[in-house]
């Protein structure tokens, strides 16, 4: 079974609570921005929040490691920060490469 790259791009709305239906609507900011920028706009601002919460995991995984070094943290604490943050990072390198996929397709597509 294969998932095409806007099947990704839909879950990953839906996960995020992007539009009503569940896919990214026409005309409506993703993240409650301001501005009809539509469906372009609102991909991006998915994958800009996407990008951030990566980041964000990976932060908190890094502070849970310095407080375990430093003696003031919990193991338990430090393997399920690293957990969230290889999750996340494994799910934006996912989406990149159904994005990376789909462009190649495109680019294939007889005119």
């Amino acid at each position: 079974m294969s998932i095409g790259a806007l099947d990704a791009a839909a879950a990953y709305g839906r996960a995020l609570g992007v539009g009503k239906t569940g896919v990214i609507e026409v005309g409506k900011p993703a993240s409650g921005g301001t501005g009809g920028a539509g469906a372009a706009g609102g991909f991006g601002n998915m994958v800009e929040s996407m990008v951030g919460n990566a980041a964000t995991s990976m932060r908190a995984a890094e502070a849970a490691s310095a407080k375990q070094v430093a003696g003031k943290g919990d193991l338990i604490d430090v393997v399920t920060a690293m957990g969230a943050a290889e999750t996340a990072l494994d799910t934006v390198v996912a989406v990149r490469d159904r994005m990376v996929a789909a462009y190649s397709d495109i680019m294939r597509m007889q005119i």
